[in-house]
C-alpha cells in the first residue's frame, strides 16, 4: 500500500523505468552495459516505492496515551522553551526519520485541532538544534481532556522540499489516522506538558501509531 502523496512520483518513476527498459533493449548492443542500466533503473523505482509505502496499522485508541506520530529514532527528550504557541516550558520529544523510514505522519492523540500553521524556511539537516525554528515546518496543536494541548511540529530535513499537513483548525481528529507526509529525511517534535510520564528512551526506535510515547492515568 502506498501513500496518496506518492502517486505523481510513482507514476513518473514507473513510466521512466518502462521507457529505459524498452529503449535499452533496442539501442544498447553491449549486454553488460544494458544490464547495468536496467538494474540501476529498477533499483531507482524500488527506492521510490519503498519511500512512499504506507503500511496499514491497526491502532488501539486510548485517550490516556500519546502514540508516536512517525517511524524513526527518538533523538531528543528534554525540557525546552516553546515560543511559538505556548510561550512557556514544555517537554520536547523528537523523532528523527531517515530516508528509509515510513514518512507518513499520524495523529498521536484524538482531539480538536486548535492551531495549524505552515512556515517556509531553511533546509538544515533535521538533527540540527536550530532546525525546529529555522527549517521549513508546520506547527499543529491538538487538544483533548486528558493531556490538554499537545503540539507537534513536522520539520523538513536537508533533502526535504515539501511537507504535507492535513490538520485544519477546528477539525476533530482521531488517534493514529493520517495527518500528513514529509518527503525524505526529516523529523517530528512533540511538545507535552512538563511532568508528563514518558514511555520512551533516547535512541529507541519508534513506530508511528504503535509506540506509546507518553501515558497519563
Amino acid at each position: 500500500m502506498f501513500h496518496k502523496e506518492g502517486t505523481p512520483s510513482i507514476l513518473l518513476g514507473t513510466t521512466f523505468t518502462a521507457v529505459v527498459l524498452l529503449l535499452s533493449d533496442y539501442f544498447i548492443e553491449t549486454k553488460w552495459i544494458e544490464m547495468t542500466i536496467q538494474i540501476a533503473t529498477l533499483v531507482f523505482l524500488l527506492i521510490i516505492l519503498q519511500f512512499f509505502r504506507n503500511p496499514k496499522r491497526t491502532v488501539i485508541l486510548n485517550e490516556n496515551q500519546i502514540l508516536a506520530p512517525v517511524d524513526g529514532k527518538v533523538v531528543v527528550i528534554e525540557e525546552v522553551y516553546e515560543g511559538e504557541y505556548f510561550k512557556d516550558k514544555r517537554l520536547q520529544i523528537s523523532i528523527f526519520m531517515s530516508p528509509i523510514n515510513v514518512h507518513v505522519t499520524r495523529y498521536g492523540l484524538s482531539g480538536i485541532v486548535k492551531f495549524s500553521k505552515y512556515h517556509p524556511g531553511k533546509f538544515l539537516v533535521a538533527w540540527h538544534p536550530k532546525a525546529s525554528e529555522e527549517n521549513e515546518r508546520t506547527t499543529v496543536v491538538v487538544e483533548n481532556s486528558t493531556f490538554g494541548a499537545v503540539l507537534y511540529r513536522q520539520i523538513a530535513g536537508a533533502l526535504a522540499r515539501r511537507i504535507v499537513n492535513y490538520a485544519q483548525e477546528g477539525m476533530q481528529v482521531v488517534q493514529g489516522t493520517d495527518a500528513g507526509f514529509i518527503k525524505f529525511g526529516s523529523r517530528v517534535d512533540l511538545f507535552l506538558p512538563v511532568g508528563t510520564p514518558i514511555n520512551v528512551a533516547l535512541n529507541q526506535k519508534a513506530v508511528g501509531g504503535k509506540t506509546v510515547i507518553a501515558t497519563k492515568a
